[in-house]
């Protein structure tokens, strides 16, 4: 589902890409601006209780990961650095959503379970995107789990928008519990699958 919302948005968007590089704007500037726009969303408005404006800002600004992608290729400027910069941003911008969320449940709604939880999403999923981008790197398949990054952010910013347009704050822990079970989940899916294709591999090499 979410392959098919990814090219439904990259059709929408590249006519905004091809301008950009017709500016002179490079790919890495725009996934740069994008995760400095995800920051903002997350801690400035998070923090302070505007859960709706902050998700608002976030969207707007996670569209810049299709966005830097969509000029890369069309650009022909596809590179192991440009790769790396977007892996490394996407770790900060996913890691600043529940930061924001852990101080909105310090400061503004206090609540240490709900506080020490958005924390284990933190964690966990910078887990997740570790274990898969690890496991690649030692030549392992490790493209399985049940929160995917996109369903992640898909999740949380759809959960806490609502949880404020409908008043239903109940929608955020909500959204926060599936999201820790399911990212500790999948980092042991991940976990499993490597250590089992590992073990395959020592024994065809005895």
């Amino acid at each position: 589902m979410m392959e098919r919302f990814r090219a439904f948005w990259t059709k929408v968007i590249s006519p905004i890409a091809h301008l950009l590089l017709r500016l002179g704007v490079s790919p890495d500037a725009v996934t740069l601006v994008g995760t400095l726009g995800v920051c903002a969303g997350a801690l400035i408005f998070f923090p302070q209780g505007e859960l709706l404006t902050g998700c608002l800002v976030i969207t707007a600004f996670v569209f810049s990961d299709l966005l830097d992608g969509t000029m890369a290729r069309t650009s022909g400027r596809v590179t192991k650095f440009g790769a790396f910069w977007d892996s490394t941003l996407d770790r900060i911008g996913d890691g600043a959503i529940f930061m924001g969320l852990a101080l909105y449940f310090a400061w503004e709604e206090p609540s240490k379970v709900y506080l020490v939880l958005s924390l284990v999403c933190l964690l966990m999923g910078a887990v997740t995107s570790y274990a898969r981008s690890r496991g690649e790197t030692l030549g392992f398949d490790v493209k399985v789990g049940i929160a995917e990054r996109a369903d992640r952010l898909v999740l949380i910013l759809v959960m806490t928008a609502f949880s404020e347009i409908l008043d239903l704050p109940i929608l955020l822990p909500i959204a926060l519990w599936t999201l820790a079970i399911a990212s500790t989940i999948t980092v042991g899916q991940r976990v499993w699958v490597v250590r089992r294709q590992a073990l395959a591999e020592a024994r065809t090499t005895i």
